[in-house]
């Protein structure tokens, strides 16, 4: 037997008689529902998008259902998982589900990977378990079984590394049962082959596995990218008018565009609050003194890391700031979207 078909059938044995790994869209040959629980694991832990998929699966039963949605009540549901594109996506590719595809989950790779936000993974693992397709996944559990396993310290960042890894995984999988391959693999990365304290003892793969055979289990894969994160000093303006609060919602291109938020004022560094108000975008709001000034918390994103304040003011008259703002009473700002660092501070 070839390295190929050992290293499929030890890992499809592993699959049908060890692997406990449990969760409601396995098995699942409904596309809209594999396509959603993709969209929510990108960049998110199963045991916290597992709430997220059932709260949009009974608010959103199909497709029409989501693409027919009020986009506040949409993201409203995602608030809290973070990288809002995901959302705004989701809301777009099924838009033109509904309206090219008559409200029917397109069944070929190429037309699952022409939809707003799905890329290779996401459209190779839609196509294989709802279409049963020959399209190899390929995510960071994959990475790690199959750099693992072969020893290769190719970064699997790189343009040369992505590549390797997917003429890799393509010869690897078994094309007679993709779904149950793809479940394998990435369950098999999640619970044996872990980042972290590997069951290398344990594992099924390790008499023909060369990082377990060389000892080099905790250097690979390798990663050539260094991130380099910005710093950002954002201090938020709560200001109140008769009891209601001034919010607004975010656009252009920068982060947590689509959601709601207070009166933002962006310094280079820590600022008095009253060096925050004197910048503040509304004449009105100058004179004023904070009523509260809460504490300055670090909020981490993938590439920025944020120092977030509040400062609380009382209006004497309605500032008229413009039609994207909103006075909102403080029982009814819990019905919008704001960044989880914001939300948990209303």
């Amino acid at each position: 037997m070839g390295v190929e078909n050992r290293f499929s059938s030890l890992l499809l044995e592993w699959n049908d008689t060890q692997n406990s790994r449990s969760m409601p869209w396995k098995h699942e040959k409904d596309p809209y529902k594999i396509w959603l629980s993709e969209i929510i694991l990108q960049q998110t832990r199963v045991e916290q998008g597992l709430a997220y998929y059932q709260r949009f699966t009974e608010a959103f039963p199909t497709i029409r259902d989501l693409a027919r949605a009020p986009e506040d009540k949409v993201f409203k549901l995602w608030e809290g998982l973070g990288y809002y594109s995901r959302c705004r996506n989701l809301i777009a590719a099924a838009q033109l589900i509904t309206d090219q595809f008559n409200g029917k989950f397109p069944s070929t790779y190429n037309e699952i990977l022409s939809l707003k936000g799905i890329g290779p993974y996401t459209a190779a693992a839609i196509a294989s378990f709802a279409f049963d397709l020959p399209y190899a996944v390929l995510d960071g559990n994959v990475y790690r079984v199959l750099s693992r396993y072969t020893g290769s310290d190719v970064p699997i960042d790189s343009t040369a590394g992505k590549k390797y890894f997917t003429q890799l995984s393509e010869s690897l999988l078994d094309r007679k049962r993709p779904a149950a391959w793809n479940q394998a693999i990435m369950d098999f990365g999640a619970v044996v082959c872990r980042p972290r304290n590997p069951d290398c003892l344990n594992c099924t793969l390790a008499e023909g596995c060369i990082a377990f055979q060389t000892g080099t289990t905790h250097q690979l894969p390798v990663k050539g990218k260094t991130l380099n994160r910005k710093t950002r000093w954002i201090n938020y303006i709560v200001a109140s008018l008769n009891g209601n609060v001034l919010i607004r919602k975010r656009n252009g291109r920068d982060i947590w565009k689509d959601l709601y938020e207070f009166i933002p004022v962006e310094t280079d560094g820590p600022a008095e609050p009253r060096e925050v108000l004197l910048k503040a975008p509304f004449p009105e709001l100058r004179k004023l003194r904070p009523t509260h000034i809460s504490e300055l918390r670090k909020h981490q994103l993938s590439h920025q890391t944020l120092h977030i304040r509040l400062i609380h003011v009382e209006l004497r008259k309605n500032p008229h700031p413009g039609p994207e703002w909103l006075l909102v009473p403080p029982a009814q700002l819990s019905e919008y979207a704001f960044p989880i660092i914001l939300k948990n501070r209303l």
